[in-house]
């Protein structure tokens, strides 16, 4: 009977946590990016990863989360960021693609590049 329990409880269990490459995860969100016809490029190093668009926007990522700012506190002097699980890439990428879009809306991209005349 004792074999019996320890089978079912080992069928039961979820699976143990498994730690995420930040440059895969960093690849994922970029290719879900894409869907939003939002270009851009990654980069790793030293733990993380980043996601860069061609806003100046930046999308850090640790393997476990994605966390780009969004504005900025002035009563405390810091940036103010969002962060979401990498677990959701597209989700992610949904909300990236907003702020994506607000910033091309403030900032039209002749002026992020410097090419405004």
């Amino acid at each position: 009977m004792e074999n019996r329990l320890d089978s079912h409880l080992e069928e039961n269990m979820p699976s143990p946590l498994i730690t995420m490459d930040p440059e895969q995860r960093a690849e994922v969100l970029r290719r879900a990016l894409e869907k939003y016809d939002i270009a851009c490029e990654t980069h790793h190093g030293y733990g993380l990863a980043l996601v860069l668009i061609q806003t100046g926007l930046v999308v850090w990522c640790d393997g476990w989360s994605y966390w780009w700012q969004v504005g900025w506190n002035a009563e405390r002097g810091r940036v103010i960021c969002v962060r979401h699980s990498t677990t959701e890439p597209d989700r992610a990428a949904r909300r990236v693609a907003f702020c994506y879009a607000e910033l091309r809306r403030r900032h039209p991209l002749g002026e992020v590049a410097g090419n405004a005349s």
